[in-house]
């Protein structure tokens, strides 16, 4: 199994979902499409690792609600023993930085405000999630033991991710300001 696969498998370790609803839930962590995500959880059936009960809706098709089994658990605690891989990095506006002495200072300008509004608009939802989990279980989940442990520690990382790349960019439209000699 691949690793958006075991992201799935502990997603509905916590709560029976969607194909729909995962992707949403992953969508703030991992870029996952419904491309790759419906045929996944379809083989993840196959295989054992998950099943699903059928939900009829009047208005639309009916769906699949799927749920981790054992053998999706075993699967599940054995992935999480092993050394994590190396984080992979793939950001076009890095590719782009190398690249800014090839266009003016205006231009480059905006590259790096675009980001800085795209990294506000993360960070404020975050931000409204961290809320949102706050209020749902009565102060923020400290504990490791409770599933909200790593919505916790997600999304604190991610509001800090967002701050720390927004001082980034303000630092490079500083230097794209400054008067040339």
């Amino acid at each position: 199994m691949n690793t958006l696969a075991y992201g799935l498998l502990g997603l509905v370790a916590r709560t029976p979902s969607s194909g729909y609803d995962l992707m949403l839930q992953l969508q703030p962590f991992w870029q996952a499409k419904h491309s790759q995500i419906y045929p996944l959880l379809a083989k993840m059936e196959q295989e054992g690792y998950v099943e699903f009960t059928r939900v009829h809706q009047t208005d639309r098709p009916d769906k699949k609600v799927y749920s981790i089994t054992e053998k999706g658990r075993t699967a599940l605690r054995d992935w999480l023993a092993e050394p994590t891989a190396e984080p992979v990095l793939r950001d076009e506006l890095f590719l782009k930085s190398y690249c800014l002495w090839l266009t003016d200072a205006e231009s480059a300008r905006h590259l790096f405000a675009e980001r800085e509004a795209h990294c506000r608009e993360q960070m404020q939802m975050f931000e409204t999630f961290l809320k949102e989990l706050e209020l749902a279980c009565d102060g923020l989940p400290q504990d490791p033991r409770t599933p909200f442990f790593g919505d916790y520690i997600l999304l604190s990382r991610g509001i800090s991710s967002m701050r720390e790349e927004m001082e980034w960019c303000r630092w490079v439209m500083d230097l794209l300001d400054k008067p040339r000699t």
